[in-house]
């Protein structure tokens, strides 16, 4: 097999490898030692470069890439930011679930994620094919993804937030996930494309429903996911029509029997955590959606201290505005600062929390997450030439610390993904184009 040598970076993200790495067969072969020339086929000149893991979003939305910076909404907390939203993402068709998850890749991609997971739970008639579609986007920008079918069932009506439109009934929404786990999962080492089980939170589907799909994630060896511990509005919610907190509620659906991950996590409080970890639970924190909404901010220390898997997400585009993991790196070095203090959060434990903590709270940080031979071949490569690196003293702390937000080049199972900060194999300009007039359509529908 050809073996290409990722040479001499500027600095790289691993131990005893000035000289790079090499890369075969979708694999990281070797780590080079500085002054070392390893066998290899071609190289890549890596010497005005960064060198980090390929960065794992573990939280997202991508149809909501169609509704950034909506007015009504940019001023609300989550319940009410919901009701905003939800009655525009009722008119969503299916070629706009197709166009935003392109869009939502591309960005990551470009932001220097190698690995996405996306909660899609919002089911419209007609959008039967929606994760399929998410799917072969992913397979037309060569992006790693972990795709939630996600799912809705209780509507305004039956005591929830959205619009009869759309939910989905039990029946429903449980035949879907059985198929697009028999159609999509692949639960090899270095599998592109894997399902997992996703309602959207516990004020948004039955009991039944959360009930039944910890039943078929630990059947079928898939994960679990969900919004949990948010907001305090969520615990009171679930303390008044449950009579227990979110953590409860879920682990009284069989949720800590299996793996899951949680969205957000910001209000479990020291016993909850505890439980979190005997579980084998993780938790998405999502520095720029908390903060945008004001839900608070996630305990990433004390988590990570108890072995919770702490891992980040970029969330919805709504919420965030954004798609760009490399930036919610730097947000989550900055909020955990800012709540623990600037010598109890250093840029590597941010880092680590985009990388290792991402990929061990997917359960793949066996082969994805960390530059050690053996693993995947998921690389970000970073220059500095820009003003805002001027005068940086550390190459990869400046990544975070100065804020970088565009990878040069990206390698996604040892192929390139991103070359010269632009896609392979897809037009970005063309994207942009389809996307904007979804976007478009899709707001302007609502004043009709």
């Amino acid at each position: 097999m050809s073996r290409l040598w990722i040479k001499n970076p500027l600095a790289v993200h691993a131990e005893n490898a000035g000289g790079g790495l090499v890369v075969e067969d979708g694999r990281i072969a070797a780590l080079v030692a500085s002054g070392e020339a390893p066998e290899h086929d071609a190289s890549f000149d890596a010497s005005d470069r960064v060198v980090i893991p390929g960065l794992i979003n573990t939280h997202h939305h991508m149809y909501q890439t169609l509704t950034r910076a909506v007015p009504a909404a940019i001023d609300q907390e989550l319940f009410d930011w919901l009701k905003t939203l939800y009655p525009v993402w009722a008119g969503l068709t299916p070629d706009m679930i197709s166009s935003s998850s392109e869009l939502a890749m591309a960005e990551l991609l470009l932001s220097g994620c190698t690995t996405t997971t996306d909660h899609h739970y919002v089911f419209p008639a007609g959008h039967e094919d929606a994760i399929d579609r998410q799917v072969a986007a992913a397979e037309r920008l060569g992006i790693r993804v972990v795709l939630t079918r996600g799912s809705m069932s209780l509507s305004v009506e039956d005591g929830g937030l959205p619009p009869a439109t759309v939910v989905q009934d039990e029946d429903t929404i449980m035949a879907d996930s059985a198929r697009l786990i028999d159609q999509f999962h692949d639960a090899g080492p270095l599998a592109m494309t894997q399902i997992a089980l996703a309602p959207c939170s516990p004020f948004s589907v039955t009991k039944g429903l959360m009930t039944a799909a910890a039943e078929m994630a630990k059947d079928r060896g898939v994960l679990l996911h969900t919004h949990l511990a948010e907001t305090e509005d969520e615990n009171g919610f679930c303390e008044d029509v449950f009579g227990c907190r979110p953590l409860d509620y879920v682990e009284a659906c069989g949720w800590s029997e299996t793996k899951s991950w949680y969205a957000h996590g910001i209000h479990f409080n020291d016993d909850e955590i505890q439980r979190l970890a005997k579980a084998g639970a993780g938790v998405a924190s999502c520095s720029h959606s908390n903060m945008h909404l004001s839900s608070g901010i996630c305990s990433a220390c004390e988590l990570e201290k108890a072995g919770v898997a702490v891992g980040l997400g970029v969330d919805g585009s709504a919420s965030n505005d954004a798609s760009n993991m490399i930036q919610e790196v730097r947000a989550a070095w900055l909020i955990q600062r800012l709540k623990y203090g600037s010598g109890s959060v250093s840029w590597q434990d941010a880092l680590r929390w985009g990388t290792e903590g991402s990929a061990r709270l997917l359960g793949r940080d066996a082969h994805l997450g960390r530059l050690a031979p053996g693993m995947a071949a998921d690389l970000a490569l970073f220059r500095l030439d820009e003003p805002r690196f001027s005068g940086a003293g550390d190459p990869l702390a400046a990544l975070i610390v100065c804020g970088a937000h565009k990878a040069d080049a990206v390698m996604v199972n040892g192929q390139w993904r991103v070359k010269d900060g632009h896609l392979i194999g897809a037009e970005l300009a063309m994207i942009m184009e389809s996307h904007q007039n979804h976007a478009r359509n899709l707001q302007s529908s609502q004043g009709r």
